[in-house]
């Protein structure tokens, strides 16, 4: 399948005929005609862009993003999630912040969507709840984002084999330019990991991200 992006003729501006110390039909001809063409190319412009399938011709901000690590984190301790690997970006990026690749930032301000899975593993017996939540900021450590933690139940060891269990969700989030958004997380036992894997067999399968995430611009934002 050919992949060439398809982008819109917008037409050029037209040099309109130098206007006449008086009245000249044929001055006014070439000025209408000129300006029907100008329109006549705007409007097949705007038929593609509002027409069937037009969202081709949009470029709006998005990234995503993955991580191909394992994460652990100290017990009862705030921990952001990190990501090593820019899967698409446009006007989305990783930006580092005190060693950690954590701060997904944004060129254009609007509301976006951050989407997000992290695979969970426990090596204990025991169930344990983690919890994850959301910062953003353009300014030092970030703000935690009131309502956002949400609790997941991460199975116990059983018949040998470690607890596993993704959790993901989404939000809609308000950024401005420069901003940040970030995922954190904590853990009561340290037995509790987000975890890679590699890829697997019987039957044959790919590799495991130990994080996910996407960030997708929704809208500018309203006064």
């Amino acid at each position: 399948m050919s992949n060439t992006t398809q982008k819109l003729d917008a037409p050029a501006l037209s040099d309109l005929p130098n206007p006449q110390d008086r009245y000249d039909r044929l001055t006014v001809a070439q000025t209408n005609g000129v300006l029907r063409t100008f329109f006549l190319r705007l409007f097949s412009v705007l038929s593609d862009l509002f027409g069937t399938r037009g969202g081709r011709f949009l470029n709006m901000p998005y990234g995503a993003f993955q991580d191909t690590t394992d994460q652990t984190a100290t017990a009862n301790t705030a921990t952001v999630m990190t990501f090593n690997t820019t899967d698409f970006a446009n006007g989305v990026s990783v930006v580092t912040s005190g060693g950690k690749a954590s701060r997904l930032t944004v060129v254009q301000a609007g509301i976006y969507n951050l989407q997000f899975s992290a695979q969970f593993q426990n090596t204990d017996t025991q169930e344990y709840d983690a919890s994850i939540w959301l910062r953003k900021d353009s300014s030092g450590a970030g703000v935690d984002i009131d309502g956002s933690t949400g609790f997941v139940g991460i199975p116990s060891k059983h018949g040998g084999i470690d607890g596993h269990i993704i959790a993901g969700w989404n939000y809609f989030v308000t950024l401005n330019a420069n901003d940040f958004v970030e995922i954190w997380w904590s853990t009561p036992n340290t037995a509790v990991t987000i975890q890679a894997y590699p890829a697997g067999t019987s039957p044959t399968r790919p590799t495991t991200a130990s994080v996910v995430a996407t960030l997708t611009f929704v809208s500018n934002l309203t006064s």
